[in-house]
């Protein structure tokens, strides 16, 4: 069988360096990608969401070195995004005896982690925009409307903030 992306003949897939043939490598490529584009639109580092993303995706520790190496980042990048993901709980560290090198891999609790921080923001964002709407006198007919839309809104976020909580246990049932 074909190893590190040699092949045997043109009919036999490549096989990379993690066992993986072309299609899953592909797919892994796809949705490391994928994680690094979603994490940045919620304001994170993108390196963040593919190194979210990696390790998700192959389900196993990862040195410091792999991950820069796999992802084509400096070793400080991994290290500052690392500590971040390690702060928020998506990531933990781990050392190996007789290794000096630190590997991270995913978090048991990574999900939930990342389903209670959407339920806190989405419940921030409705105290926020209520807060808003308590400012605007009662009895004032100019804003009127205003109030409402926003009472609207705020009830929306915190609608979120409680699928999400479903969401949240249900996915601890499934465990």
């Amino acid at each position: 069988m074909p190893i590190h992306g040699v092949y045997d003949n043109a009919l036999t897939p490549q096989v990379h360096e993690y066992g993986m043939s072309d299609t899953i490598s592909t797919i892994r490529d796809d949705f490391i990608a994928l994680m690094g584009q979603m994490v940045e639109a919620h304001g994170m580092s993108p390196i963040s969401g593919r190194m979210l993303g990696l390790l998700i995706f192959d389900g196993e520790a990862r040195s410091f070195s792999d991950l820069a190496t796999e992802l084509g980042v400096s070793r400080g990048s991994i290290s500052a995004n690392a500590r971040v993901l390690v702060a928020r709980g998506s990531i933990m560290k781990e050392n190996r005896p007789g290794d000096r090198q630190d590997y991270f891999r995913i978090s048991d609790q990574s999900f939930e982690i990342i389903l209670q921080t959407l339920t806190q923001r989405m419940l921030d964002i409705s105290s926020r925009v209520h807060e808003l709407s308590e400012r605007i006198p009662s009895g004032d007919a100019d804003g009127a409307g205003a109030r409402r839309r926003l009472d609207g809104l705020s009830n929306f976020y915190q609608a979120i903030a409680l699928g999400v909580r479903q969401a949240q246990n249900h996915l601890n049932q499934d465990q």
